[in-house]
């Protein structure tokens, strides 16, 4: 078998931040202000995407990837189906400015970290992370907040949407006295060839799989 291709992100993708704009964010704000730390609790230890990196920042995985080796497979988790009509809207504002006829979100989530909490300096290096657009849009935050992407520290205001560069380091931290809640989702356009990488990739994944 010829050599696999390595792995290369998308060209579309923002290498440092891509503003998007700024989201009506009003109801879903309102929304999940109200969801009990019952369900945050039991949300968070069912979710899919347990990587060291996160630390205690807890999660609720509204659609994940079938396989961090494809983005091209995603599927609904159980709380989509009650927070579908409050996301959409927001997700399709945030998208609003790329112009895909036929966009796909693999993953959307929300993302809550508590003061004092930090997500530790990592990459996004699963294959499936290379191709699809990472977005944030912040729901609550407070100035002790921060975002360091493309080289430097950042603080998102609430409600504006950004693309950041989840391929280079990155990390967060909470320096402030309250919650900083994100909802993160990544997003992709169906009609976009796909990478010469992909195919040679999951055939050897299957070749290995075979044993």
């Amino acid at each position: 078998m010829s050599a696999i291709p390595r792995p290369a992100a998308n060209p579309r993708k923002t290498t440092s931040v891509r503003h998007l704009g700024m989201v009506d964010i009003d109801n879903l704000r309102n929304g999940v202000l109200a969801i009990p730390e019952s369900v945050w609790d039991a949300e968070n230890a069912d979710k899919p995407n347990k990587f060291e990196a996160l630390d205690k920042t807890r999660h609720i995985v509204f659609r994940f990837v079938d396989s961090t080796r494809d983005w091209r497979g995603s599927h609904d988790r159980p709380a989509w189906k009650q927070w579908r009509d409050l996301l959409e809207p927001v997700l399709a504002q945030a998208v609003r400015t790329y112009g895909y006829a036929h966009g796909v979100f693999p993953r959307v989530m929300l993302a809550r970290m508590a003061p004092g909490g930090v997500i530790l300096p990592h990459i996004d290096a699963n294959p499936a992370a290379k191709w699809p657009h990472k977005i944030h849009v912040p729901l609550v935050t407070n100035d002790g907040v921060v975002f360091f992407c493309g080289g430097s520290e950042r603080h998102f205001p609430v409600g504006e949407a950004v693309e950041v560069s989840n391929l280079g380091p990155h990390w967060v931290r909470n320096d402030g006295d309250t919650d900083r809640i994100h909802l993160i989702f990544e997003y992709y356009d169906a009609e976009q060839p796909e990478p010469d990488w992909l195919a040679p990739m999951l055939e050897a994944d299957a070749l290995r799989q075979r044993g």
